[in-house]
């Protein structure tokens, strides 16, 4: 008797396989830890310039899988998201101990292979850790809090799910960033708010059941372990270098994670109907991005109005949309990050579809002073 199911798998894999191209970035990291010299910009020329190329000649995917696929015909999307947290945590580890003694290596060279490691944990690692925080099982859960220990921001789960996606576009949410803010005055406030805000929520959440924040059910108590797991293995695996190399690769992760949030809402903000109420989200309240190679690499991250529109939705499911109903990034995610660091490239390139995206969606509003500032003064 045939299994017709076979068919099936093989389409599904087919499907899935251009999602697994992140995996690739891996032995490029080692390659450059091998090789040194000019081999230790491999995979930050890959994720930048190679996928912005890719995005150039590859084009817009505008297709949508229907949003009620059954769950039993993601697996080899889900596996993706499962199989990368060991990996790079045998990667980020080995690399620990063999980049700590390795004498072929200069200091700048090692340094340049712990910051492609950085753009690795942070440009796939966190990404996928925003995957898998966001369902319903334990075992994905658990497997988003060891990405996160691994570059030192475990209570981005808190703030992402408790924060972030309750006050999107509204002055109570840290990384929805202002029009005007630079990236540069931008980052410093987030790294100082959101760590502020996701405490804040826990503690509140703690309080409504009668328990002090210092209760052990606090994830922070969680997060705080697994953190010192971390650098306790890096310091064991390299001694003072490999704790060294650890902090770098976790400082350009947390960068890579915010030049991503300072894209993802730059400028649009939800609508104050009084008394502290807002509308609620819509996909209009985030920048969309429908380039083909770059979601790929991001796992549809820039499918990003839907995933704020629908957060349960798994991310081979995410909805891309029109213009008429979702504000559109010029360019993918890795062309808009470098240009973020460059002010006012941003803000010629950002500050008029802002004010496009305002004369669309919002012409009753002639005032947007309130909103232009990083905390306007309204209700709580």
């Amino acid at each position: 008797m045939v299994d017709q199911s076979l068919p099936r798998t093989r389409a599904e894999l087919s499907a899935a396989l251009p999602f697994w191209m992140s995996l690739g970035l891996v032995p490029l990291v080692w390659a450059g830890a091998v090789w040194g010299g000019i081999w230790v910009l491999l995979p930050i020329v890959a994720t930048w310039y190679l996928f912005s190329a890719l995005d150039a000649a590859l084009g817009l995917n505008l297709e949508n899988s229907a949003p009620d696929t059954p769950e039993d015909s993601l697996f080899w999307y889900k596996m993706i998201t499962l199989i990368w947290v060991p990996l790079q945590f045998l990667s980020l580890f080995g690399l620990i101990w063999y980049v700590s003694g390795a004498s072929h290596l200069n200091g700048w060279e090692k340094f340049g292979v712990f910051f492609g490691v950085g753009v690795l944990t942070g440009t796939v690692g966190i990404n996928y850790s925003h995957e898998l925080m966001h369902q319903k099982s334990r075992l994905e859960r658990t497997l988003a809090d060891l990405l996160l220990a691994m570059v030192l921001y475990s209570h981005f789960r808190s703030e992402h799910l408790l924060v972030h996606h309750r006050y999107v576009g509204t002055p109570r949410d840290p990384v929805t960033a202002r029009y005007n803010e630079g990236f540069h005055r931008f980052y410093p406030r987030v790294l100082k708010e959101c760590w502020h805000s996701a405490f804040n929520a826990e503690k509140a959440m703690l309080a409504r059941k009668n328990l002090p924040w210092h209760h052990a059910s606090n994830p922070f108590w969680t997060y705080a372990a697994l953190q010192i797991a971390m650098l306790a293995l890096a310091a064991l695996l390299g001694g003072w270098t490999g704790l060294a190399l650890f902090l770098v690769q976790a400082g350009v992760a947390i960068w890579q994670l915010e030049l991503v949030n300072y894209v993802e809402h730059y400028g649009l903000t939800r609508k104050h109907l009084g008394e502290g109420k807002y509308e609620h989200v819509l996909p209009r309240h985030s920048w969309n991005a429908a380039h083909k190679a770059s979601n790929w690499l991001l796992i549809n991250l820039q499918r990003h109005s839907d995933h704020h529109y629908k957060p349960d939705r798994r991310f081979p499911l995410l909805q891309t949309y029109s213009e008429n109903d979702a504000p559109q990034l010029p360019y993918g995610y890795p062309v808009m990050t470098m240009a973020a660091m460059i002010p006012p490239l941003w803000r010629r390139i950002m500050n008029p579809r802002v004010r496009h995206w305002r004369k669309t969606y919002y012409p009753e509003i002639t005032d947007w002073s309130a909103y232009n500032k990083a905390a306007h003064p309204l209700p709580r």
